[in-house]
């Protein structure tokens, strides 16, 4: 039971259960200290929960007499949106998720009719979400501190390790985060920098919250922010390519990670950085629409090479066969 959230949500189910605890019996059945149980029954006091305290030697913490959680009632559809919300965060990369959706599911479950228990272990037991990209195990208490900090825009300062292994410490505005190709990201103000940066959440060693406040832009789109860092990489080589499409058609075939992009009349022109002239050739030869190279010349020689291999594919012996066995 790693997870702050399940663990006041357990102290609130203790209490329930027993109708009263003293703060060393819930900080044994939590594994924490009993400082950190008083801080469980206040952030359960700022949700509405009605909790007595008696003070004293043999003090101890109770619901207020005749308090009862009201049911939790699910439609049809709210219960397929709870259960493949469950499915989507076991492959989110977080450390504890596959604990922490057992338990969800299990007293989401206790709560429903027969009827609807079957319909959503129907969906837990058969159905499999491919995210496409194998995610990087993240630690979820770095999350819950950081979308907490964004949303109180308080300033944090984090201890990073970069991809070399160097670490740094920098004081931090956290705007936004986000989820990317198995990784989670944080995006915000740097100081260190004094410019928008994004990190990887799996990377940061440690967050402290600090006693200073930020702004945080209005309308901040942590996704969209994303892609163009990403896209605007310095990396070695220049590319601008005319795409006969409009924005809509760009969208469509998922390219916003690859470029920026801006509409023309006459097309949408695609500006962007790359390490591997080949591996953008192969972005290229998978549109469905037609393009116009404006630079470099190189992309041209990289992309006849990549049909060069294709048409050699095709004319190998047994191609025809394979073909028929794959439709």
């Amino acid at each position: 039971m790693s997870h702050p959230a399940s663990r006041v949500l357990t102290v609130l189910e203790l209490l329930q259960v027993h109708g009263r605890l003293s703060g060393s019996e819930l900080a044994q059945r939590l594994q924490v200290d009993v400082r950190t149980t008083r801080r469980y029954i206040r952030v359960l006091e700022d949700i509405g929960i009605p909790i007595t305290a008696e003070r004293g030697r043999y003090g101890a913490y109770s619901l207020v007499p005749g308090f009862k959680l009201p049911p939790l009632m699910f439609g049809d559809d709210e219960a397929l949106a709870l259960s493949l919300g469950l499915l989507a965060a076991r492959s989110l990369g977080l450390a504890d998720a596959a604990p922490a959706v057992a338990s969800a599911l299990a007293k989401i479950e206790r709560v429903m009719p027969a009827a609807l228990q079957r319909r959503v272990r129907a969906v837990a037991e058969t159905v499999t979400l491919d995210l496409s990209h194998a995610p990087t195990v993240t630690d979820g208490e770095a999350l819950l501190q950081l979308s907490a900090a964004a949303q109180s825009q308080r300033r944090v300062r984090l201890d990073y390790r970069a991809a070399d292994g160097a670490t740094s410490r920098r004081d931090f505005d956290a705007y936004g985060l986000t989820w990317r190709s198995g990784r989670w990201y944080v995006l915000g103000h740097c100081h260190l920098r004094r410019d928008l940066r994004s990190f990887r959440l799996d990377r940061i060693v440690e967050v402290t919250p600090l006693d200073q406040s930020f702004g945080r832009p209005a309308n901040f789109d942590a996704a969209a922010q994303l892609e163009l860092s990403l896209a605007s990489l310095p990396r070695a080589i220049a590319v601008e390519v005319l795409l006969r499409t409009d924005l809509a058609g760009v969208q469509a075939e998922q390219l916003s990670c690859i470029g920026v992009f801006e509409a023309r009349s006459d097309g949408v022109l695609l500006r962007t950085r790359t390490d591997s002239l080949d591996w953008f050739a192969r972005q290229l030869a998978r549109l469905p629409f037609e393009f116009d190279i404006v630079l470099p010349d190189e992309l041209r020689s990289a992309l006849a090479a990549h049909i060069e291999r294709l048409q050699r594919a095709i004319a190998a012996p047994g191609a025809s066969a394979g073909a028929d066995r794959l439709t």
